[in-house]
């Protein structure tokens, strides 16, 4: 069977220099794994195997051959109105279509509308099924659990060439290696996608054998871990991070919880070459355990929060911050005074901003 993989990964582009630039240099490197995963079981079981990513740039539809027997898409919601204008134009020309990521699974119901089926969560042995013709239209299915064997990056160096690198074949200075140390997460954040999925650390061996292949085959690239919650089983993961020969030890992304980032392990982060980390504040009036903060709130909270954020600073080049607005817990304009405040106090943090998306389907 011919099979097609996309991975959209953000709005059309609104022709602005600096919108192009955004979506071509950073926009590209968001791909994700699970799409890249999905290409790489499909090519084990023996299937022509297309996988592409949509970024922005150009004609989604055009990202992939028009004559496939199955398309794989995933989206979420900002981006779930191309996706479904890709799944209307694929039915019409008589191919399966299959749509998974965040809105699928937040919004199911709503994406039979346009789809044959709809994916929540899956494993290898899912979409095998679905290759196999085990569903009927119009059937939201799911595995038992998020997949846990990932396929290493040497399985999905054809995919990280076409997503990351440019031409298919040149890294940039941003270009990044996509990885997973984890699945799930012990937090269950009522605005998370994550928010059901425990949390699972995967094989030690898969780790180490990942990143012995990044630093003999790509030297110096970037890797980024999409795990949603870094370094819970902080001692077993950085034990493999630091198997590795200082000068061999790749730069690497990740975002973490400010309450798992504290006293010597700061040092472990700058000794095994971290460059970026991107904690989760969320809220100053709720999620405070995540930042270590127990019950403080406010300007108590903006307090402590500085002051961590200044001692990871001191071991980690760049920060994120990232913020939730529009809460149920939100009130008044102490949301984005005590922002403004945090900002003010470090500058050296790249604040981000989330807002929950209504979607009325």
């Amino acid at each position: 069977m011919r099979v097609g993989i996309l991975d959209i990964l953000g709005p059309p582009s609104s022709g602005h220099p600096v919108d192009i630039a955004y979506k071509l240099l950073l926009t590209k490197q968001f791909a994700s794994i699970t799409p890249q995963a999905i290409s790489v079981w499909c090519r084990r079981l023996g299937h022509e195997t297309f996988y592409a990513t949509y970024y922005g740039i150009g004609d989604p539809h055009r990202a992939l051959p028009s004559d496939l027997d199955v398309v794989f898409i995933a989206c979420y919601t900002q981006t779930s109105p191309i996706a479904y204008a890709l799944g209307r134009l694929y039915r019409k020309a008589g191919v399966r279509t299959v749509l998974g990521g965040p809105h699928a699974k937040a919004f199911p119901p709503d994406c039979l509308r346009f789809f044959d089926l709809v994916v929540k969560e899956c494993d290898a042995d899912l979409i095998s099924d679905i290759l196999a013709g085990h569903f009927d239209p119009g059937a939201v299915i799911t595995s038992s659990q998020s997949f846990a064997d990932v396929p290493t990056v040497e399985e999905r160096m054809p995919e990280i060439r076409a997503a990351n690198f440019y031409w298919g074949r040149k890294p940039l200075l941003i270009s990044n290696v996509p990885m997973l140390a984890s699945l799930g997460c012990p937090y269950t954040c009522n605005f998370c996608i994550d928010w059901n999925n425990a949390y699972r650390p995967l094989s030690r061996d898969r780790l180490a054998a990942d990143l012995r292949y990044v630093a003999e085959h790509l030297p110096g690239r970037l890797v980024a871990f999409h795990a949603p919650n870094f370094g819970v089983k902080f001692d077993q993961v950085f034990e493999v991070l630091e198997e590795l020969p200082p000068p061999q030890r790749p730069p690497y992304v990740i975002e973490s919880s400010l309450t798992l980032l504290r006293g010597e392990r700061l040092e472990r982060l700058r000794t095994t070459n971290c460059v970026f980390v991107a904690p989760g504040v969320e809220s100053w009036t709720d999620y405070s355990n995540k930042a270590g903060m127990g019950r403080k709130s406010g300007l108590e909270k903006v307090n402590g929060v500085v002051d961590q954020f200044r001692r990871l600073g001191a071991k980690v080049p760049y920060l994120q911050a990232n913020f939730m607005f529009g809460l149920d817990t939100d009130e008044g304009d102490d949301p984005v005074e005590l922002t403004k405040l945090f900002m003010d106090q470090t500058p050296f943090a790249w604040p981000v901003v989330n807002i929950p998306m209504p979607f009325g389907g």
